[in-house]
């Protein structure tokens, strides 16, 4: 017989029924039937909206019931009655999980809708000539995200360190990560000013470089970088000397422009000083072709929304 929907109250003896077993912590979806049963009238109708038996919401009640070490409901084959702790319970858990409900529909939208943070970090070139354009184009198209990203020239961990995706070579890629090529393949130039190179005369091999004012690059971790050539089967790599020693291409590039010496940066840095004739380059046939930058994440299934359409983003431009 279907219960009646109205909960009468119980006398004060039977309100308080407590089973002999301790406190346990309960499970929330035992607490979201408990409430559909007051919400629908009965074990039957609850039942039938969760599409599962009158014995399994029965048994749910009784082991929310034993976790609480409290007896909720009051039931007979003709009545169901909230008891007093029944009663408490109910007023509290209501509003909570209204709050549960609005989350869930919440982060529902967030995995439909683009929308959120997107943290990405990446060395400086990347950044500035890969990312940044790649990010204005994203951001027009969806409003609704943000997008953080931060220069490092350091190899980190981006799960520890809260990043959606990071920007490395292939060859510096963390294993377990999904990895999208980003942008075209990368070259080096070695370039200084008309001036600096009319004074001091023009390399022509890689050996020539010896007495000239390189302009060095210091990384964080207190490394100087290398001058990487390659010209036909031939390779070498040397550490240039030098009067001045910098962190940044943009800081390099000023300086070569200054007449102060020889700057090894990313052709994609100097291309328009070389184009307006305040830069020359020099052992262009010695610069190696460089692999592409490749934008890579976590290999993990549940991807917000932001990074999914990001994703796409990056692989349809690079078509």
């Amino acid at each position: 017989m279907t219960p009646s929907r109205r909960f009468d109250k119980t006398t004060k003896s039977d309100q308080v029924d407590r089973v002999e077993r301790p406190i346990v912590t309960v499970r929330l979806d035992h607490l979201e039937v408990f409430a559909l049963v007051v919400r629908t009238g009965g074990f039957r109708a609850a039942a039938a909206e969760r599409r599962v038996s009158s014995s399994v919401i029965s048994q749910t009640i009784r082991a929310l019931e034993q976790g609480l070490g409290l007896r909720l409901l009051n039931r007979t084959t003709r009545s169901m009655a909230l008891t007093e702790a029944g009663e408490r319970l109910l007023e509290r858990l209501r509003p909570a999980l209204d709050d549960i409900r609005s989350a869930l529909v919440d982060l529902d939208r967030l995995r439909e809708e683009p929308s959120g943070t997107l943290r990405i970090n990446a060395p400086g070139p990347a950044v500035d000539h890969i990312l940044c354009p790649l990010a204005f184009a994203f951001m027009n198209a969806h409003p609704a995200v943000k997008v953080e990203l931060v220069s490092d020239a350091a190899i980190v961990d981006i799960v520890e360190q809260g990043f959606d995706a990071g920007v490395r070579f292939g060859q510096q890629l963390q294993q377990d990560m999904i990895a999208v090529p980003l942008g075209r393949p990368l070259r080096y130039a070695i370039v200084a000013s008309p001036n600096y190179l009319r004074t001091r005369g023009r390399p022509h091999v890689p050996s020539d470089l010896i007495g000239h004012d390189c302009i060095r690059r210091r990384y964080p971790g207190g490394s100087l970088a290398a001058w990487a050539f390659e010209k036909g089967s031939e390779s070498l790599e040397i550490t240039p000397d030098g009067r001045l020693t910098l962190s940044s291409a943009h800081q390099e590039l000023q300086a070569a422009i200054a007449g102060q010496g020889i700057a090894h940066v990313f052709e994609d840095y100097a291309r328009t000083h070389i184009a307006d004739g305040s830069l020359d380059e020099v052992l262009a046939d010695w610069s190696p072709r460089l692999p592409s930058w490749f934008l890579y994440y976590p290999n993990k299934r549940h991807s917000s929304a932001a990074m999914r359409a990001f994703i796409d983003f990056v692989r349809q431009s690079s078509r």
